[in-house]
């Protein structure tokens, strides 16, 4: 067999639909990103902020993981190793069983069709000196999903499908609202027929109201076109409504992953509960106590041994500074990292 026949063989896995056994579309296994620290004339290495320390999960077809946790916990920096914008450290993303991180260029491009992400800023992530039509255009062009007027019934199509009049389409970001801008987003993020969409906190920049519109607006996109969603938030009651299971996050790691009606009625990990304990409610007879943990969160650079979390954490024991418990199966479908579940 020639060199170019190997190649095209290589390249024709990204193409066709594949099917785990499971239903799962991604899976993260042991997922790392560690940034160089550098000091001094030569810029010597002397330490790393540990942004992901050793992430798995998996989602599957035509489910919503919600990702919680406080700012600079490290989503972000997950959802942009998982598309590979940023190299990862160790570990591994597969795509249907293909191995994201062994493709080369050619491969990826074809494999991105199939994995979109939507920014949290919809205005900083849309290019100002092109027309909405031209930046929607643009991803249908490159992938030549279309030519000539099909180009143009497509933009159409995707600008109705958001709730943008098409007559729009010539005009410019800033002539668009906040929640407008993030509709195009989701547009753009559309036009290449994704399976898989990374949502970076996609409302967080947005008035309550506009919020509730571009969720339901989500919803409404999963329903009609199959989509599967990692969607990323530190507002849990958002989280709670979107999401079919939910992961929160702690310092670079997963602390806590299960079904989102189990969490949200049963946290187990202290740090879940003391999130959970922060969403307002409407219900006057609903009260619960706020749990305050005390001090900041630690630095990435400067992870404390042990259990991340028991510098904060109300139940901390000593085997808690010493050694790094592990998430396991507390119950069926719900994983935790905590000592306080070790037998």
């Amino acid at each position: 067999m020639s060199d170019h026949s190997r190649e095209h063989e290589r390249i024709q896995v990204v193409d066709p639909p594949h099917s785990s056994s499971d239903g799962t579309l991604l899976r993260v296994e042991g997922l790392k990103k560690y940034f160089s620290i550098r000091k001094g004339f030569f810029s010597r290495i002397v330490g790393h902020v540990k942004a992901v320390d050793g992430v798995s999960f998996e989602i599957r077809r035509g489910e919503t993981l919600g990702l919680v946790g406080e700012s600079g916990c490290g989503k972000t920096t997950l959802a942009r190793v998982i598309l590979r914008l940023i190299d990862a450290t160790e570990g591994e993303v597969s795509f249907e069983e293909i191995p994201v991180f062994s493709l080369n260029n050619r491969e990826l491009r074809k494999l991105r069709r199939r994995m979109q992400i939507i920014f949290q800023d919809p205005f900083g992530s849309l290019n100002p000196r092109l027309t909405v039509g031209s930046m929607i255009s643009e991803a249908i062009k490159i992938h030549k999903l279309a030519k000539g007027g099909g180009i143009r019934d497509r933009v159409v199509e995707l600008l109705d499908r958001v709730g943008i009049p098409a007559e729009h389409m010539n005009r410019y970001p800033h002539e668009f609202s906040g929640g407008q801008r993030q509709r195009i987003g989701i547009a753009r993020a559309l036009a290449v027929s994704p399976d898989l969409v990374i949502a970076d906190e996609p409302v967080s920049a947005l008035d309550v109201s506009i919020q509730a519109q571009i969720i339901n607006l989500l919803k409404d996109l999963q329903n009609d076109l199959g989509l599967t969603y990692l969607f990323i938030a530190h507002d849990l009651g958002v989280v709670e409504y979107i999401s079919d299971r939910v992961a929160v996050m702690y310092l670079g790691k997963i602390v806590e992953i299960t079904d989102s009606g189990r969490l949200y009625s049963g946290a187990m990990h202290p740090y879940s509960e003391a999130l959970l304990s922060a969403i307002p409610s409407l219900d006057p007879a609903k009260k619960s106590e706020r749990i305050i943990l005390q001090g900041d969160v630690p630095s990435p650079a400067q992870v404390p041994p042990g259990c991340p979390f028991h510098t904060r954490c109300p139940h901390a024991k000593p085997i808690c500074q010493q050694e790094e418990p592990v998430l396991k199966e507390i119950s069926r479908g719900h994983q935790v990292s905590c000592w306080l579940y070790e037998t």
